[in-house]
């Protein structure tokens, strides 16, 4: 089993997992010890700017950070594709106007990996299968 992961899931995966649901604990373990879990390149620079505008605080440098939990699972940095690119933007407006929710989505369909968020637009979006 393969997933794609929302940027938040990978934070609290990494710091605070009890805000994952029962499903999306089983789902990232199933593929943490299988296929592997797939984070859209753009949740790197997103957990960047959370961190500068200091939104999420932790004891590390971003640089650190980032390479503890890259080793942390069975991590697959997927780069965004001239198919996933073009995909992202087909899929405006159904599944928002946030750039990186579209392109995580858009990983996610391309590489058939359902993804595992609680964002409930996402949630709800029908291209998109999820789990939470």
């Amino acid at each position: 089993m393969i997933v794609t992961v929302d940027t938040h899931i990978m934070i609290w995966d990494a710091l605070s997992q009890d805000k994952l649901s029962r499903k999306a604990r089983e789902a990232l373990l199933n593929a943490n010890n299988s296929d592997g879990i797939i984070i859209c390149d753009i949740s790197l620079w997103e957990i960047s700017m959370l961190m500068e505008k200091k939104r999420l605080e932790i004891d590390a440098e971003y640089p650190e950070f980032i390479d503890l939990l890259l080793r942390s699972r069975n991590y697959i940095v997927q780069p965004i594709t001239p198919d996933i690119a073009y995909l992202s933007a087909k899929l405006y407006p159904k599944i928002n106007a946030d750039p990186a929710d579209r392109l995580i989505a858009a990983t996610s369909i391309y590489r058939k990996a359902p993804l595992i968020t609680a964002d409930r637009n996402l949630c709800q979006a029908d291209s998109v299968i999820s789990i939470w």
